[in-house]
């Protein structure tokens, strides 16, 4: 049975184009690495390298081998993954993640129905941006995540479980608190806005949707103010800094007692909320049960 590590010498050979920078890359002395090679060489009973003074290159069978070495060690890490998240999780804990806007206004209610269907479970709760939870669910740092972005989600199972939109807002001494007709696109994406970090879903789903409307090479002005939390927004947005476009969740308090107006945009901003895992995509145990409380409680169905 071929050795992983010679596997991933193999590829990093193919990569780096010599067996002196395969070893450099995995920090691995050239002369460990040829004998793993040898070995891995008279394990298939093929000549992988073609060794010359001035350095080692593959062959053609090489090659081959050097491409159905990136899917094994591939599925390995699939493997690693999902063995990881499982490790996160027991019958009684579970480490889950979610972006800001859904741990602040869903998650809480989520986990109550958990709880309600008699799943005595401790949950490990980590509130981060869309792309850090996307980060560490591939990393296998985290059992379970949810997002409201719809990118970065390659490589790990994701579920759709409801959904949100996004609304503009501004301070009532704002001119376009008097609008009697919906703001443009085109003034929406001329217009500099307080928004949310990169990384951000909310960030990311909006000025994807000015792109989508747009066109890819469309000017999107700079933002008049990066803010790393929904919170923070709002309250430069209530001290009229700028307009702002954040979930209806979180802005709902503050348009309903009159603090912050609501506008109409000529644009769609609805978006998915994800839940994203890794691993096999069958579900079980403490995650298993998690999504099915999420799914059935139906959040923000219209």
């Amino acid at each position: 049975m071929p050795e992983v590590r010679a596997l991933a010498l193999l590829v990093a050979v193919a990569d780096q184009g010599g067996l002196g920078a395969a070893a450099r890359q995995l920090g691995v002395a050239q002369p460990n690495a040829s004998r793993s090679l040898a070995r891995l060489e008279r394990t298939l009973g093929l000549p992988l390298l073609v060794r010359r003074p001035q350095g080692s290159t593959l062959t053609p069978a090489g090659l081959a081998v050097a491409g159905w070495a990136r899917t094994v060690l591939a599925a390995m890490d699939d493997l690693q993954r999902g063995a990881s998240a499982l490790a996160g999780e027991s019958a009684h804990r579970l480490v889950v993640a979610a972006s800001q806007t859904v741990a602040e206004y869903l998650l809480p209610g989520w986990l109550a129905g958990l709880h309600d269907g008699g799943h005595h479970v401790q949950i490990d709760i980590r509130v981060l941006n869309s792309a850090s939870v996307l980060d560490g669910v591939r990393a296998g740092d985290l059992g379970i995540g949810f997002v409201e972005t719809s990118g970065g989600t390659r490589g790990l199972h994701s579920r759709v479980v409801g959904r949100d939109e996004l609304v503009a807002v501004v301070s009532p001494t704002h001119p376009w608190a008097r609008r009697r007709r919906p703001v443009t696109v085109a003034d929406l994406a001329a217009t500099p806005l307080v928004v949310r970090e990169p990384g951000s879903g909310t960030r990311d789903v909006l000025e994807v949707a000015l792109r989508r409307a747009l066109g890819p090479d469309a000017v999107i002005v700079a933002p008049a103010l990066e803010l790393s939390s929904n919170a923070a927004v709002r309250v430069a947005t209530l001290a009229g800094t700028a307009p702002a476009v954040l979930s209806r969740l979180a802005v709902a308090d503050a348009v309903a007692s009159g603090s912050l107006r609501r506008v109409e945009v000529d644009l769609d901003l609805s978006r998915d909320i994800r839940a994203v895992w890794a691993g096999p995509r069958a579900l079980s145990g403490v995650r298993a049960e998690l999504l099915r409380a999420v799914v059935g409680s139906r959040p923000l169905a219209r």
